[in-house]
C-alpha cells in the first residue's frame, strides 16, 4: 500500500494554497495553530480521515465533521503565555517583544514566570502544555535545513562581554561560520552569546568585530539589567546583520536570558531534552570553552555515547584552555582515564587556542 504524503500546514495562506491546488482529502495533513473558523465550507468538502489539527480554532460544524470522519483535533489550551502547537522556532524579536517596558514585560519573562508556577503546582494540564510545546519545538528544529554540519560551542554564561575570553569565542564563532559550519550553542549569555555573535559577523572584517565588541562592552553583563543587556545586543545586531546560527536555551535556567544573535532559537522547558537535542545534533564536534558546572555536565553528557560507541560513531570533543581543564576544573585527567584503551581516545582533544580548536572539527 502506498504511503500517504504528509502535509504540514502552519499558516492560513498555506492552507489556501493547498486547497487551490485541488485537494480533495485531508489525509496526511498536520495543521498547527491555524485559525480555520472562516473556512468551514471548504473543510466540509474534504475527507477528514487521517488528518491532525493542533490548536486550530474551528467552528463546531467543522469540528464535528473532522472528528466523525476520522480526523484528530487537539484543542487550544487556554490561559497560556505561549502557543504549545507552534510550528516554527523562536526569533529574538519575538522573545523580547515589549522590551522597552522592561524585561518583565517580554514573552520570555512571562513564559519563565508561568514555568515557575507550573513547577510549584504540579498541575497535569500545565505539564501537558509544556510537553506539547517542547514536542513542537523539536519538530520545528528537525525541519531546519541539513546542509551545514552543526558544531556545538559550550562555555560559561558568566563571561563578560569586555573580556578576552569573550572576544576569543566571537572569533571562534566567526571562524567556524566562515568554513561553512553551523554554530550551535546553549543560547545563553557569555561564551554562548559570543559564539552566536561571531557566526553573525562571518562576512565582516576585524574592524567591524572591534566595533561590535566596543558597543557591547558598555553593558558587559545581563546583571543587573537584562533589558539593558538585550537592548545593547539588539542594537549591535541591527548594525551588523548576519546569520547567527542556532541556539537551544531553556526556561529551566530562567536566570540566563537568551542571547539575541542566534538566527534560530529553539527554546525548551525541559533542560534534559534540550541538552540531548543539542549534543546529538552537533555531529561535527563540540568545542568546550571555560565554564563551570553546566559546562562540565555537558562534557560528560557527550562523553557517554563516545565511551560506549565504536570508531564510526565518535564525535570530536575539543576542550579549550589547558590550565582551566587541568587545574581549575581538572576534567581532563578523568576524561583521559575513561578513554584509556577505548575508541573514545581519538575523539578527545585539549588545546589552548581557538585556531587549534577550529582545525579539529569535522566538516
Amino acid at each position: 500500500m502506498p504511503s500517504i504524503p504528509h502535509v504540514d500546514i502552519e499558516s492560513l495562506d498555506h492552507f489556501d494554497q493547498v486547497i487551490a491546488a485541488g485537494a480533495t482529502s485531508m489525509a496526511g495533513w498536520r495543521v498547527q495553530s491555524v485559525d480555520l473558523s472562516g473556512r468551514t465550507s471548504v473543510l466540509l468538502h474534504l475527507s477528514p480521515m487521517g488528518s491532525l489539527f493542533l490548536g486550530c480554532p474551528l467552528e463546531e460544524t467543522a469540528a464535528v465533521w473532522i472528528r466523525d470522519g476520522g480526523g484528530l483535533i487537539f484543542p487550544a489550551i487556554p490561559a497560556l503565555p505561549f502557543d504549545p502547537y507552534r510550528g516554527t522556532l523562536y526569533a529574538a524579536e519575538e522573545l523580547y517583544a515589549g522590551l522597552s517596558g522592561g524585561y518583565e514585560a517580554t514573552p520570555d519573562a512571562q513564559i519563565y514566570a508561568w514555568s515557575r508556577q507550573h513547577d510549584e503546582k504540579g498541575d497535569t494540564s500545565r505539564t501537558l502544555a509544556a510537553a506539547l510545546h517542547d514536542h513542537s519545538i523539536a519538530d520545528a528544529l528537525h525541519e531546519l535545513p541539513e546542509g551545514k554540519p552543526w558544531i556545538g560551542v559550550m562555555g560559561g554564561h558568566g563571561i563578560a562581554r569586555a573580556s578576552p575570553t569573550y572576544k576569543s569565542a566571537v572569533l571562534l564563532g566567526r571562524t567556524l561560520a566562515r568554513i561553512g559550519l553551523t554554530v550551535a550553542t546553549g543560547g545563553g549569555p557569555g561564551a554562548m552569546e559570543a559564539a552566536n555573535l561571531g557566526s553573525s559577523l562571518a562576512s565582516y572584517d576585524d574592524a567591524a568585530v572591534e566595533a561590535a565588541l566596543t558597543a557591547l562592552a558598555a553593558v558587559p553583563s545581563f546583571r543587573p539589567s537584562i533589558a539593558s543587556w538585550a537592548m545593547a545586543g539588539l542594537a549591535v545586531r541591527r548594525d551588523f546583520p548576519g546569520e547567527g546560527g542556532v541556539s537551544i536555551p531553556t526556561w529551566f535556567y530562567g536566570h540566563e536570558p537568551p542571547n539575541v544573535f542566534a538566527t534560530s532559537i529553539a527554546k525548551y522547558f525541559s533542560n534534559a531534552l534540550r541538552e540531548d537535542v543539542l549534543l546529538s545534533r552537533a555531529r561535527g564536534g563540540i568545542i568546550y570553552l571555560p565554564g563551570a558546572a553546566g559546562t562540565v555536565q555537558e562534557i560528560f553528557q557527550a562523553v557517554t555515547p563516545n565511551f560506549y560507541g565504536d570508531p564510526a560513531t565518535q564525535i570530536p570533543m575539543i576542550l579549550v584552555d589547558v590550565e582551566h581543564w587541568t587545574s581549575r576544573l581538572p576534567v581532563w585527567p578523568l576524561l583521559q582515564s575513561l578513554a584509556n584503551d577505548r575508541p573514545m581516545a581519538a575523539s578527545l582533544h585539549l588545546v589552548d587556542t581557538i585556531e587549534e580548536a577550529a582545525k579539529l572539527v569535522t566538516r
